[in-house]
């Protein structure tokens, strides 16, 4: 009897059911770091628009010409950025019309900030739900595997003359791993999960808190 217990050899020694959910697991711990690194980096970066725009806004400079400068041709915006220029281009719009109730171009133009806060949320929003699945079903799937491991490493005993720990040990650790293998994958996504999360709460309290801002700003505009 091989008495190589070492994590590869398990590995390679795991029944094909073992196998398949080990690699299963392994591919969605993958994915899911591709995931965290990308989505680090994208709200890295919205903090940074975010900070980076509210300094030129609050600076006392005229709106429209922010407005212009966010428009111009070749020029991309985002987050917060987007969030602006939506509700600019929108009471801009309803002011040259005539006969238009200062509160309709207000209603209006906080009515597009809204549909595009909403937007950028949803684009914030997106992966975390795989983060999720994958850290709360990992565990599970890598269970079902070690059942299925300590299952057929008792079957196999039933037909032995004489059952001892060492002919049961190689096949309860093989299972093990699967185990080990889903928290693996499991750990690291909830704890993604819940701090991005966290993050993307924080921006959408900026932004609503930029929008309430903005609207009080508008309505001096629109009695003007």
């Amino acid at each position: 009897m091989n008495n190589d217990l070492s994590i590869f050899y398990l590995i390679t020694q795991a029944s094909v059911v073992v196998q398949l959910v080990m690699l299963l697991l392994l591919m969605a711990s993958v994915i899911s770091w591709t995931f965290i690194i990308a989505k680090r980096k994208e709200l890295k970066r919205a903090v940074r628009v975010t900070e980076e725009f509210e300094s030129k806004f609050w600076s006392g400079g005229d709106l429209s010409r922010l407005y212009t400068e966010l428009t111009a041709q070749g020029t991309q915006t985002e987050g917060l950025e987007k969030i602006f220029v939506a509700g600019y281009k929108e009471f801009s719009r309803m002011h040259k019309l005539n006969g238009v109730l200062p509160s309709e171009k207000v209603d209006n133009a906080q009515r597009a900030m809204r549909i595009e806060l909403a937007r950028e949320l949803d684009k914030l929003d997106e992966s975390l739900s795989f983060l999720a699945t994958v850290g709360s079903t990992s565990p599970y799937v890598g269970l079902f595997g070690t059942v299925w491991g300590i299952m057929n490493s008792f079957r196999s005993l039933s037909t032995a003359k004489q059952a001892t720990l060492a002919q049961v040990a190689p096949g309860i650790a093989e299972a093990l791993v699967a185990t080990a293998i889903g928290l693996f994958a499991a750990i690291p996504a909830v704890i993604a999960y819940n701090t991005f999360t966290t993050r993307i709460e924080r921006l959408s309290g900026r932004y609503e808190l930029f929008i309430d801002e903005f609207v009080v700003l508008l309505q001096r505009q629109a009695h003007a």
